[in-house]
């Protein structure tokens, strides 16, 4: 009576059989990764051209340089006919300060520009200018195009 134990030994044993033949790959493969971020890249730079909407408006031109900001800030235009918009939402003059005030995140140091048409009445683009103003709101910027040398 003899009984033979098999202790798994380097060789003959049914455990290193095993892990021999399926062996676990541990290599990342980045392939898919890869086309699927340049899948999004495309999409994303066709796309974004088509995200800048607003209302037309023909800007004057001038020679300030451009102003760099971090946020959205919230945009006012006019039209040449006397409309006027926050975003792309018309609104009449006397809403203005009430519509701002309830869109301003950061309250009265919000970032506010102001577009107006370079044909629209400066009259009206004064008026809304004092009315932001003498809410509170001080940061204003007019917004422009830059002047084309010819």
């Amino acid at each position: 009576m003899a009984i033979s134990m098999n202790t798994g030994g380097a060789r003959g044993g049914r455990r290193a059989r095993r892990t021999r033949s399926k062996a676990l790959m541990s290599e990342i493969n980045v392939t898919p990764f890869v086309d699927v971020m340049l899948v999004l890249l495309i999409i994303f730079m066709v796309a974004a051209p088509l995200l800048t909407v607003g209302v037309p408006i023909d800007l004057p031109e001038s020679r300030a340089s451009a102003l760099n900001s971090d946020t959205q800030p919230i945009t006012i235009s006019i039209r040449d006919n006397g409309e006027i918009y926050i975003q792309e939402t018309a609104i009449p003059i006397d809403e203005v300060v009430p519509k701002l005030e309830a869109i301003a995140q950061t309250g009265y140091d919000e970032r506010i520009y102001i577009r107006g048409d370079q044909n629209a009445d400066y009259g009206t683009i004064m008026q809304v200018m004092g009315r932001i103003n003498e809410a509170g709101f001080k940061n204003l910027g007019l917004v422009t195009l830059q002047e084309q040398d010819n």
